[in-house]
């Protein structure tokens, strides 16, 4: 199961150079699941290695002249702000059994990986859509775009994924980039998102740096790998198959964590 964890290490970094997110919806499954780390250690480690990863693969993007850098930083402002005090604040205070009944306990642990399968099953439902996401003549105000934004960075925060299914569409409507833009983008917006609400978690966990770093340098060789594979594959074909991919891994933590199989 070790050496799975290392080679979904790879796939992580992979995935993320192909499409400019889900990677990170891989993580923390397999850093729970196959690794045996529990699922707050879980997210947190997450968020440092999507972090890491997307900022190599922002930097290599940007050389290449695909990252919108201005408008990329107008999108993480009022995101990485919502992370850092999700992962400082909310997290920690989460009680350890949040709902206990004669029939049912609804543990923090079970909140967070149930939370982070709704997060999946949605996000293979709109890498799922037929059709690609169309510039909006109108863009919405930017209360709503704020609003938005903040909302992204709090499920970032509760569930440690990087939030590239719910930014790179975002970036299409609010910011009229397009599609490779909007994904070379996504990859800079989710390592501040991703690094900044990492340091919420500095204090509040023991960190077990060797090998995060040596999980995480594996994931940064795979993003390199996807950032030139991205050239030959086909986009929308990638995406419905990760799409199908992740909607399992959404049921099986489901089935898994409610139903005990």
């Amino acid at each position: 199961m070790e050496a799975f964890g290392y080679f979904g290490a790879l796939v992580i970094g992979l995935i993320l150079g192909l499409t400019g997110g889900g990677g990170s919806i891989l993580t923390v499954p397999l850093l729970v699941y196959a690794l045996g780390f529990n699922p707050v250690t879980a997210t947190a480690y997450s968020l440092f290695i999507v972090g890491t990863t997307s900022a190599f693969g922002a930097m290599q993007n940007y050389r290449k002249g695909f990252v919108e850098v201005k408008k990329g930083i107008l999108f993480a402002i009022p995101s990485f702000t919502a992370v850092y005090f999700t992962r400082k604040y909310i997290v920690p205070v989460i009680p350890d059994v949040i709902l206990k009944t004669a029939y049912f306990n609804l543990t923090k642990e079970m909140f967070l990986m149930v939370l982070f399968a709704v997060i999946m099953f949605f996000a293979a439902l709109s890498m799922l859509k037929k059709r690609r996401p169309t510039v909006s003549e109108e863009s919405p105000s930017t209360l709503i775009f704020i609003i938005q934004t903040i909302i992204v960075g709090l499920l970032i925060g509760l569930v440690g994924a990087g939030g590239g299914f719910l930014i790179i569409p975002s970036l299409v409507f609010f910011a009229k980039l397009p599609i490779r833009k909007a994904v070379a983008t996504s990859l800079l917006i989710i390592a501040l998102n991703s690094l900044i609400g990492f340091t919420g978690d500095i204090q509040n966990l023991d960190i077990d740096w060797h090998f995060l770093l040596v999980f995480t340098s594996i994931s940064v060789v795979g993003i390199f790998i996807g950032i030139y594979l991205n050239k030959f594959l086909n986009d929308a074909q990638l995406k419905k198959g990760f799409g199908y991919f992740v909607l399992l891994m959404a049921l099986f933590i489901l089935s898994k964590e409610l139903l005990g199989l």
